[in-house]
């Protein structure tokens, strides 16, 4: 039996008039379980002007009452956890831990939005000139949007929009179409905790929907995660009509393996960045540099029997370690990019590409790759595989690891493993890298601090959660103000100066 979304406007489920959809399909088994409705730019309309009309007396609510809406929906997110992760299995493919994991990442950020009256305190100083008080706030934007991707239906959204709204923003959410259910579910649960009608909406969709969105006049800003090239042309074209956009794209996250390294550990800790999520993360790393080539040598035979023990199943499988892969279409890219690293010279020690799994034979799935003497110039080194694949390049010394990860043009996370504090040190400080990691494989910020990359990895100015987000979805402003005392001091042309 399959099932068919609809959109989630002004506090209901709503039914689209659009006659584009796009099909779901559980990627353990490669059968169509649902439908998604494409909005044409109408049905985007409506769930802006819903959340238009909601936002003058949303933004009026005190700060102490948003955050008990927050409040009460992290309570709901935590009793539904399971039922979440479900979902996301059912729809992404990823195993249940690893669903689990990405909510509860979520949730963390939720909790950080649930301090929104002492995150949005501005400053107040005193007597700046006689008689003169200065104070600044941070007031809430108006109507934004989040575009989010399919690798975390539901962490992603929840960066988003329990931040924008405690802010005292309203939201129009348009997640990806690859596993759009969460995005439903989560906005019933924001509806029991008892978020007003229209300030926060759900569409589903395609570029039509995204650039309705882009090009609507009451959108003030924009928040997205996805590749580069979608990341980019976001950012570009959302700013040509003077949108706030973050935007953050792709990424090619290295792993520097210095010779004083903990080969165990850090072997361990490259097999679960690699290929957790069937590598399908942002942050997972794709690249290991072995500096030195004792030190590639060595990496190799501590990673490959711990890669061949991964076991690839459904993602409801308790026993799965990793599941398939999202789509048809990107197990087939996937393989193409194998089939290149193979066709370059790169060596392949270990190949997942035939993978069969009885009774799943129709499932998006490929075992962990995993090559040797990879160099920059071969395209499985260059551009993003977003899969299971990792790829050993060998440097002769640590200079040469630490050009190479900068020379690169995404800079969204990387990581150090070695015993050696000055190494480590003088890596975190000359990186060209955003979120750096110290024998921590995937340094994923925590939600009181912020997550972004560098160069070609964000567009824009902000990075996500944390302080960078409040900042994001307010906007400061600065109040001066004097009140009569009976001085008259006459009309001055000049300049003002607090003297």
């Amino acid at each position: 039996m399959t099932y068919t979304l609809s959109h989630w406007i002004n506090g209901t489920e709503t039914l689209s008039n659009s006659k584009r959809s796009g099909d779901i399909y559980n990627p353990a088994t490669g059968e169509k379980i649902g439908k998604v409705p494409f909005a044409e730019q109408s049905e985007v309309n409506e769930a802006v002007a819903a959340a238009s009309k909601a936002w003058p007396s949303w933004a009026a609510v005190p700060p102490a009452r948003r955050a008990r809406v927050i409040f009460k929906f992290k309570e709901l997110v935590e009793a539904n956890t399971g039922k979440i992760a479900e979902l996301v299995t059912q729809e992404h493919g990823k195993v249940l831990s690893d669903a689990v994991g990405s909510v509860t990442r979520g949730l963390e950020v939720v909790e950080f939005a649930c301090g929104i009256p002492s995150l949005l305190k501005g400053d107040f100083t005193e007597e700046v000139g006689t008689g003169i008080d200065s104070f600044s706030t941070r007031q809430p934007l108006g109507v934004v949007a989040g575009i989010t991707p399919f690798n975390f239906p539901a962490m992603v959204p929840m960066w988003m929009f329990p931040l924008a709204i405690a802010c005292g923003n309203t939201f129009v959410l348009k997640p990806s179409e690859k596993d759009p259910s969460t995005a439903n579910f989560l906005a019933n649960l924001m509806k029991q905790a008892g978020c007003p009608d229209g300030v926060f909406n759900v569409v589903h969709g395609d570029k039509v929907a995204v650039d309705s969105l882009i090009d609507h006049p009451e959108i003030a800003a924009i928040s997205f995660v996805g590749s580069t090239p979608i990341a980019e042309y976001i950012y570009t074209r959302g700013t040509s009509t003077g949108k706030r956009i973050q935007a953050l794209g792709g990424a090619k996250n290295h792993a520097v393996i210095m010779p004083d390294a903990d080969l165990d550990m850090t072997s361990d800790a490259l097999v679960g960045a690699a290929y957790g999520s069937a590598g399908e993360r942002c942050m997972a790393v794709s690249v290991a540099v072995a500096v030195g080539d004792k030190v590639g040598d060595a990496l190799i035979e501590s990673l490959k029997p711990k890669i061949e023990q991964i076991k690839v199943g459904p993602g409801n499988d308790e026993d799965s370690e990793m599941g398939p892969l999202v789509t048809a279409e990107h197990l087939k890219k996937v393989k193409g990019y194998v089939d290149n690293g193979v066709d370059e010279g790169a060596k392949l020690v270990l190949d997942g590409r035939n993978l069969n799994l009885q009774g799943y034979e129709n499932g998006y799935y490929i075992g962990p790759c995993l090559f040797d003497r990879v160099t920059p110039e071969m395209k499985i080194y260059k551009e993003e595989i977003f899969g299971p694949v990792l790829s050993i390049v060998r440097a002769p010394d640590y200079d040469t690891a630490v050009k190479m990860v900068n020379q690169h043009e995404f800079g969204n996370g990387t990581a150090i493993f070695t015993r050696d504090g000055d190494a480590a040190r003088d890596f975190a400080n000359n990186i060209n890298i955003g979120m750096v990691g110290v024998n921590v494989p995937i340094p994923v910020p925590v939600a009181y601090h912020s997550f972004g990359g560098w160069k070609r990895s964000l567009f824009g100015d902000h990075h996500m959660h944390g302080e960078e987000g409040i900042r994001f979805f307010t906007k400061l402003k600065t109040i001066t103000s004097r009140w009569p005392t009976g001085i008259r001091s006459g009309v001055d042309l000049s300049f003002p100066m607090m003297s």
